[in-house]
């Protein structure tokens, strides 16, 4: 199980999330902001819970790449 976890409330939309993992976030043209897709809120952490562990690998990208921190992956 791949677990991503969005902390949507600090985002400064920069768009880096999008760029390396396109098929799990988006940007909200509501306001500006990365949007974790198919994610639950609990609190303002979005999570996002998959078998799929082909998503890891561009998802640590998008953590990597993020200036704010917001973004972790953990595989169980």
């Amino acid at each position: 199980m791949v677990i991503v976890t969005l902390q949507r409330d600090k985002c400064i939309g920069c768009n880096y999330c999008v760029e390396m993992a396109p098929g799990q976030f988006q940007m909200s043209k509501k306001d500006g902001k990365s949007v974790l897709l198919k994610s639950t809120n609990t609190k303002g952490f979005h999570t996002l819970k998959s078998p799929d562990y082909t998503i890891a690998e561009n998802c640590e990208l998008a953590v990597k790449a993020c200036p704010v921190n917001i973004i972790s992956v953990k595989e169980t």
